[in-house]
């Protein structure tokens, strides 16, 4: 049996990198392969702890030989964005060393020139051996430009989610059965645009005035954006939650509990909540950010975060065939259950992954490939005017507001949110 080796920065949290590498991980092994992982941080198979983001360790002399030592019993490699983003330099380069002239796919999550404060490193390494997998087609187009051949495999969801229990966690919150509960499942920080899901709450309680609307932020602030939230908060017409009340509740519980969806990013690598959404049937306000573009012309039917009218008419009055039509979009595009035959058309299954073949450089003007999905994407769309806008990364917290120092998640039924 081949042995594929996953490695990042860390892995078995709930970040994004972290979840969709776990799905990976899953999807390899459903093509017979053995699959080791190995990160800096978290939980892995093999813990490096020079690979982790804030490492200390000194000698990357050491760190190759141990990073060269564990990866020789991998017959393929995926680097799950720790080739993308250098938040470890030393990490970074060592990692891409070791991988020249080995079968290898690098998976990019985010790319450093989406990053202001990491944009001077430029597009990730390349070597004839690699090839590239991007979660959206802005990076692919990114990459594309330098003469780096990618593909498109947009992140991946279970279309049938746990139920949640509704009725239970409303209770635990203290919010009424008439009440809109508008859920935005993410931390805070700048480029989250909190103040625009305030705004958008504010205006569905002006436009609904005989039902109460309750504002949930899930997630904490960071980067220092915590002095701006509670001034923000303070400041909100609304009554506001932050967290989950104590107790067992997963991030289905949270969805199952919310009447719609708030998610007003400038900027996101993929955004989650955009399929989540539609998988737990859901109504989604969802902001400007360039791949929620990409993600919408697949058929998605969404509301505009600038302007609460239409989502507030649509809760007056539900449309049941909406929901139904996201949720059969989002099955027919973005199942998990297909992500093993993404990833064998990469020539990573069957007979095909002993003799993986290395991509070669596209020229100037032709496009490299994409897997999507089956079919083509609906005509039915919202457009959006969009541009893009790098701000900084996401990171990880618990559902009931703690910080998560991991990354990475068991997919399907997490206690944690990535935001």
């Amino acid at each position: 049996m081949p042995v594929a080796a996953i490695i990042s920065y860390r892995l078995g949290g709930t970040d994004g990198v972290s979840v969709e590498a776990a799905k990976w991980a899953g999807a390899l092994r459903k093509l017979d392969y053995e699959v080791v992982t190995v990160a800096g941080g978290g939980e892995a198979d093999v813990l490096i702890p020079g690979l982790a983001i804030d490492a200390t360790e000194a000698s990357e002399g050491e760190l190759a030989n141990r990073v060269d030592s564990t990866l020789s019993v991998a017959d393929l490699v995926v680097a799950e964005n720790i080739c993308s983003l250098p938040l470890n330099p030393a990490a970074y380069r060592v990692v891409a060393e070791c991988l020249r002239g080995r079968r290898a796919v690098l998976h990019h999550h985010d790319l450093a020139i989406q990053r202001p404060h990491l944009v001077h490193h430029g597009l990730p390494p390349d070597d004839p051996a690699w090839q590239h997998v991007t979660i959206n087609a802005h990076s692919r187009a990114a990459l594309h430009s330098a003469g780096i051949a990618a593909t498109v495999i947009h992140n991946r969801f279970d279309p049938d989610p746990p139920a949640g229990r509704r009725v239970l966690l409303r209770d635990a919150l203290s919010v009424s059965p008439d009440a809109l509960l508008l859920l935005q499942p993410t931390r805070a920080i700048p480029r989250k645009d909190v103040p625009g899901a305030i705004r958008l709450a504010e205006g569905i309680a002006s436009a609904s005035p005989y039902r109460p609307v309750t504002y949930w932020l899930l997630g904490p602030p960071e980067d220092g954006y915590g002095p701006d939230l509670e001034h923000v908060l303070a400041g909100a017409a609304v009554p506001v939650l932050r967290g989950c009340p104590s107790g067992t509740w997963d991030i289905h519980d949270a969805y199952a509990a919310c009447d719609a969806v708030v998610f007003p990013s400038t900027w996101e690598g993929f955004g989650n909540p955009a399929i989540e959404s539609a998988t737990h049937a859901k109504p989604l306000a969802i902001g400007p950010y360039p791949v929620a573009s990409e993600l919408a012309r697949y058929g998605f039917t969404w509301f505009p975060t600038s302007d609460p009218d239409p989502l507030a008419d649509f809760l007056a009055q539900p449309e049941q065939s909406l929901l139904d039509r996201n949720r059969e979009v989002a099955r027919h595009h973005f199942s998990l259950a297909d992500l093993p035959a993404a990833l064998a058309a990469l020539g990573l299954g069957g007979a095909n992954r002993r003799a993986l073949s290395p991509p070669s450089r596209h020229p100037a003007g032709s496009g490299p490939t994409s897997i999507t999905g089956a079919g083509h994407p609906s005509a039915l769309f919202r457009q959006l005017d969009l541009d893009p806008v790098f701000l900084p990364c996401r990171t990880l917290h618990r559902l009931d507001g703690s910080r998560q120092s991991g990354g990475g998640g068991n997919v399907g039924g997490s206690k944690f949110y990535e935001g």
